[in-house]
């Protein structure tokens, strides 16, 4: 471990120790996830305006927010870890799932790319292309997953396109449809969130009845 990331983890110790800070020292994983959250988007802002001394600094807050969960985590009298444990098992993951790179196998780089979901299930002891996918994040990330799944796993589940665009379309094309169907839903009176979550959920049940159907 490099000099200032065990400096920041000596930092964070102490802040949680007694004696330290008594805000610091009364959170839990649960109170921190709102920070959590907007420090992503905050990165996610940085990057969009190529903002380099942001990026620099929202990556810290991020990382902090990692060291302070490991930090919480070790108070924990049934099942504590700590930043090393944390650091040691996405690199023992990122090894595991780069065969190509950190071994004498011949596996390639497009089998690695075609086997990465199956590696993910394998792992994790995961039986449906459902399992493992955070339903509370936004619908759009959850749509997008959720085909993605569904595709990479090889199913045939069907989804209307009662829109249908170019298949040469840019991004900021897309961008645009997709502006104006939020702005045709306001108009209306629906929400657009609730719209697609709701449509994601009947796609996930679909995904279901097909697995039980395999």
């Amino acid at each position: 471990m490099s000099s200032e990331l065990l400096r920041l983890r000596q930092v964070m110790d102490q802040l949680r120790s007694p004696g330290g800070c008594q805000w610091d020292a009364e959170q839990t994983h649960e109170t921190l996830l709102k920070y959590l959250l907007e420090e992503s988007y905050e990165y996610i802002e940085a990057v969009e305006d190529n903002d380099r001394a942001a990026m620099q600094e929202e990556l810290g807050d991020l990382l902090l927010q990692v060291y302070f969960h490991s930090r919480v985590a070790e108070d924990d009298k049934d099942a504590p870890f700590n930043i090393e444990d944390v650091a040691k098992g996405i690199a023992d993951k990122l090894i595991h799932r780069h065969p190509h790179v950190f071994t004498d196998s011949d596996v390639t780089y497009d089998d690695v790319l075609e086997n990465w979901e199956k590696q993910k299930r394998e792992e994790k002891g995961r039986t449906s292309a459902v399992d493992g996918v955070p339903l509370g994040q936004p619908a759009m990330s959850l749509a997008t997953k959720m085909i993605y799944r569904s595709e990479k796993s090889g199913y045939s589940v069907p989804i209307a396109h009662p829109v249908e665009i170019a298949p040469d379309i840019s991004e900021s094309e897309l961008g645009e449809v997709l502006f104006g169907l939020i702005d045709q839903a306001q108009a209306a009176g629906l929400d657009p969130e609730v719209a697609l979550r709701a449509a994601t959920k009947k796609y996930i049940e679909a995904i279901k009845q097909y697995e039980t159907k395999r």
